[in-house]
């Protein structure tokens, strides 16, 4: 009985050490969106993002956006080109539901295996849904493939600046509304001023473990100078 016990915990030990590695070789191996730490206010960074080009679109639920911007970078534009994805995902509100759809598709025959840079609002009092993947950087608003459906559009971002608060753990969504306000409080107390609402950062796959996970709320704040 000892033995089948030992047995079992050392090959549990064993899977969570090879979860363990590909999380840290799925982050390692795909590109994140570049920024330069500026400074620091207690845990809050704040980071500045150059001007980036992302694919957005408009719908009634994650899900469905999540299709066709996927559907996008699958080589759903007019010069059928795949286009490699990025960290991190972006979202406002719930992070869980969109951190797992790239898996998701990628497993049912996506092109594309890793999780884009997204980002979602709701829209109007419908519960509409904005979604937006980021481009990688060698586009530009002239030189990304064009859209082949009529409800997906490529839009140049400018440059900002964003407060950014890391977290680990499961984002759920009542984990990532306590850490959104206090980013706010943070912010709200070093009299920095903000643009817009908080929003959710996520770098990993739905099967990474809690204590790897690299979540971050964000939000726009305004740049010096």
């Amino acid at each position: 009985m000892v033995r089948k016990l030992a047995l079992g915990l050392g090959l549990a030990a064993s899977a969570l050490a090879a979860v363990g590695a590909a999380n840290l070789y799925q982050r390692y191996a795909t590109e994140t969106v570049p920024y330069a730490t500026v400074a620091s206010i207690g845990d809050v960074e704040l980071r500045r993002y150059p001007a980036s080009v992302i694919v957005q679109t408009v719908a009634p639920d994650q899900r469905e956006a999540f299709g066709r911007l996927f559907r996008y970078v699958g080589g759903a534009n007019q010069a059928r080109e795949d286009v490699s994805m990025t960290t991190p995902v972006e979202m406002d509100g719930g992070g869980a539901a969109i951190s797992s759809t790239p898996v998701e598709l990628a497993a049912s025959g996506g092109s594309n295996s890793t999780t884009p840079a997204v980002e979602t609002d709701e829209v109007g009092g419908e519960g509409g849904v904005r979604m937006a993947f980021y481009l990688p950087p060698q586009f530009d608003a002239d030189s990304a493939p064009v859209p082949t459906a009529d409800d997906v559009e490529v839009v140049a971002v400018p440059a900002r600046t964003l407060a950014v608060r890391r977290f680990s753990g499961l984002p759920s969504e009542r984990r990532i509304e306590r850490e959104r306000e206090q980013l706010v409080q943070t912010l709200d107390e070093a009299e920095v001023p903000v643009r817009g609402d908080p929003f959710f950062l996520g770098y990993d796959a739905p099967w990474t473990l809690p204590f790897l996970r690299r979540n971050e709320v964000a939000v726009e704040v305004e740049a010096e100078g």
